[in-house]
Order: structure tokens, then C-alpha cells, then sequence
């Protein structure tokens, strides 16, 4: 794939587009494919990775420089679905001092004394930043709502704890969500569909091989036996949090480079959309930066200068060194006997 073709890779709306889910029609998770290769193949796509990687490197810096947007993205997934991976493959070779990844995982005695969004809130991205959810606020509605015992433990009043809790909460997300995009914060949602089947044959790599053994856990295989209500969660959440100001993403999963591909087109596009660019600097700037330059430059000269002149020195005192430490020459003929 030529150079044009591969920007045209990364604007193109094949790899976003089918994929998002914006709350405008009805989803079925269903019927979301989770094997899709997009009319592509591996190596085709992995062009496309590099491409969307160069670019994403570049909007990046600008976003930094600006300093007026942030970018928040959430990553959700069964187990094995390949949120590490993707971070990691996305995000290869993207200034590490402009993104900040927060896992979340089972939440501290400290965390269960406040709502359940403070944690997510405190790790929220700077403007000018990306920030990086694996998992999130979104456990909330999904872990804890297929274990009920959880909820049981977070401390809230038991009157509040009623049928329409789910539904609250969901409410509370979006509003969330609705106030961020207010603010200047993009959010973009990511849930990696991966099939029943691929998750099996991941859990059997990780133990099989001695390198993944440490991937895998026994909770694992009990969550997996949850696999229908967890599904019936995530559609759930997904039909009543998915909005033009946060859309999620349903990203077909069971083709890791596939999932990197559509990751890392919506990324890029979504930042396009933005008009990133370097901050200009001001006339009076300018002037004051001309200034420095010429200090700058005369100082440099100067130090050139001064550099000959040591040199010179150097070579001429080398020279009357030498002379002075000859033994002088005899005169001819003989000498006087003393």
C-alpha cells in the first residue's frame, strides 16, 4: 500500500463508522459481528496500524500544544477481549508524557466511601491530555449488576438501592458524559466484541503458555459461565449510553489486528475533527524572539571568536615553549679548553 493510499486508510470511513453506535437507532449487540476483517487482510491492516500510529503521534503533539481540548478514552471488554494489547499497540511510539492509562479494578475501602464515579472522576484527563480508561465507571453497571452482592457492599442507604437503580445510574453516566463534552473533554467509547469461542481459545494460550500463565485466573472461567448475563449487560448499557457527544464503539475483536485498526482509525478521525494545530505566535513575540536570536547569534560568534584566539595562543606559546627549552647550538670549531 503506497503512501497515499495509506492516508486515505486513515480517513476513510470503513473502519469507523459501521462500527459506531450513537443512541440514533436500535442496537442489538446480536448482531454485531465480532470476526469482522472490514475487506482487508492482516498485513493490509497492520499498514494501517503504522499509518494511524504516525498520524496519532503528530495530532497528539498538537493537542498538547493547544492545550485546549483533552481526549477520554474508555475501554470495556469481557476477559481475553484484548484491551491491554490494543492500548499498547495503538498508543506504540505516541509521546508518553502526553497520556495517562488508569486501570480499575476492585475498588478500595477509601473508593467505597464515596460515589461511584469519584474514582473515575479524579483520574480525568488535563486539557491537552489523553487519558486512557481500561475499565471504568462503567464496571459499575456491569460487574456489580451481575454480581448484586457487590452493590450490596458499597455502602449506600438501603432505600435508594431500588428496581430503578440501573437505570439511575445510566442517567447519571450520561449526564456525566454530557457535562465533559461541555467542558472540552471528547469522549470516545470502546467495547471489544469478542466471540464466546475466541475468549476460550485465548484462556487455553494463557495456559499453555508459560509466558501468559500469570494472565490467567480462576475467576476467569467463573465469569465466563456468566457469559449470557454479562452480555444482556453490556446491551443494556450500551442502548442507554450511547449519545453523539459519547458514542460507543463496537469494536469486532476476534482479529486482534482488526481491533487495532478500527481503534486507532476512530481515534485519528475523531482528533481531525477538531482543527488541532500549533499555537501562532503574536507579532510582539516575534519581535522579542528576533531580539534573541541576534544575542543569541552574536554570542555565538563571539564565542568563535574568542575559541581562535585561545587557539592561537595556544599554538604560540607551544611554539615559544619549545624554542626555550632547545639546547642552543655550538659554535663551530673548536673549543677553549678549560
Amino acid at each position: 500500500m503506497g503512501k497515499k493510499n495509506q492516508q486515505d486508510a486513515v480517513d476513510s470511513k470503513v473502519f469507523v463508522d459501521p462500527f459506531r453506535v450513537d443512541g440514533m437507532k436500535a442496537f442489538h449487540l446480536a448482531s454485531c459481528k465480532t470476526a469482522e476483517r472490514g475487506g482487508i487482510d492482516k498485513d493490509g491492516g497492520q499498514e494501517i496500524i503504522k499509518a494511524n500510529r504516525d498520524r496519532l503521534s503528530d495530532l497528539q503533539e498538537k493537542l498538547y500544544a493547544q492545550d485546549r481540548w483533552s481526549l477520554l478514552l474508555i475501554f470495556q471488554g469481557m476477559d481475553a477481549a484484548g484491551k491491554d494489547s490494543a492500548i499498547e499497540s495503538v498508543f506504540d511510539g505516541v509521546n508518553p508524557q502526553g497520556c495517562d492509562v488508569h486501570s480499575f479494578k476492585q475498588p478500595s475501602t477509601e473508593e467505597l466511601d464515596h460515589d461511584f464515579m469519584w474514582r473515575a472522576a479524579r483520574r480525568l484527563p488535563e486539557r491537552g491530555r489523553i487519558g486512557i480508561f481500561n475499565r471504568s465507571y462503567y464496571e459499575e453497571v456491569l460487574v456489580v449488576r451481575v454480581h448484586p452482592e457487590i452493590l450490596a457492599k458499597q455502602k449506600i442507604p438501603p432505600r435508594l438501592v431500588t428496581k430503578t437503580i440501573w437505570r439511575e445510574r445510566f442517567e447519571d453516566i450520561s449526564a456525566f458524559e454530557k457535562y465533559l463534552a461541555h467542558n472540552g473533554t471528547v469522549v470516545l467509547k470502546f467495547f471489544l466484541n469478542v466471540s464466546k469461542e475466541e475468549q476460550r481459545q485465548r484462556f487455553l494460550e494463557r495456559l499453555e503458555e508459560p509466558a501468559k500463565n500469570w494472565k490467567f485466573s480462576m475467576g476467569d472461567v467463573a465469569e465466563r459461565k456468566l457469559w449470557d448475563m454479562y452480555q444482556a449487560a453490556y446491551q443494556d448499557m450500551i442502548r442507554h449510553t450511547a449519545s453523539l457527544h459519547a458514542p460507543w464503539h463496537v469494536v469486532p475483536a476476534d482479529h486482534k489486528w482488526f481491533a487495532r485498526v478500527v481503534i486507532g482509525s476512530t481515534i485519528v478521525s475523531t482528533l481531525d475533527k477538531l482543527d488541532l494545530h500549533f499555537p501562532k505566535v503574536d507579532k510582539s513575540e516575534l519581535s522579542e524572539f528576533n531580539k534573541v536570536r541576534k544575542a543569541l547569534e552574536s554570542e555565538g560568534r563571539s564565542a568563535a571568536g574568542s575559541k581562535k584566539v585561545a587557539v592561537k595562543n595556544s599554538a604560540t606559546g607551544k611554539s615559544e615553549a619549545v624554542s626555550a627549552s632547545s639546547p642552543s647550538r655550538r659554535p663551530r670549531g673548536p673549543q677553549p679548553r678549560k
